[in-house]
């Protein structure tokens, strides 16, 4: 069963013919996560780097930010029998304005860089990105798999 995730929205499954999907990541990252072995996977819509510019949003709404929504979708992972040794971790996304002297606050660019950093803080390799460009892109999880594949341009690849 296709499950969207919507902006600032996240979704776990352990269901065979689950497919996890996200539209529009144009400056938003989607991040997806899978444990092989569970076949258990996450897939997040994250909007902005850090949640310190709005804490109010970011308590109502922590999957709108990296450094909050990506610790929530281990987490849930973890719930649900996944085990961080054997994660996967995918990412699409992180795109700029057609103009490089136009995107002025580059939040494509920083929430890759926040990812990576909350990555590494953590010890989880990223396996594949496709990020930043400017097309926007939309990104699959298929939970029976864990293969992801991302769409831009009408051009699909597995990441």
């Amino acid at each position: 069963m296709k499950i969207i995730v919507g902006v600032a929205d996240m979704k776990i499954s352990d269901r065979e013919d689950d497919v996890l999907i996200t539209y529009a990541l144009g400056s938003c990252l989607g991040i997806a996560i899978y444990d092989p072995v569970a076949r258990i996977g996450g897939l997040l819509h994250v909007m902005l780097p850090l949640s310190t510019i709005d804490p109010a949003k970011a308590a109502e709404n922590p999957f709108m930010f990296v450094d909050t929504g990506v610790p929530r979708l281990f987490i849930e992972c973890y719930k649900a029998g996944a085990r961080k040794e054997r994660l996967q971790v995918k990412v699409a996304g992180g795109a700029h304005s057609k103009t490089e002297g136009e995107d002025y606050f580059q939040i494509g660019r920083r929430n890759f860089i926040m990812l990576r950093k909350l990555l590494w803080k953590n010890g989880i390799l990223l396996s594949s990105h496709d990020v930043g460009g400017n097309l926007s892109r939309t990104m699959a999880l298929e939970i029976g798999t864990g293969r992801v594949i991302v769409k831009a341009n009408g051009i699909s690849k597995i990441l």
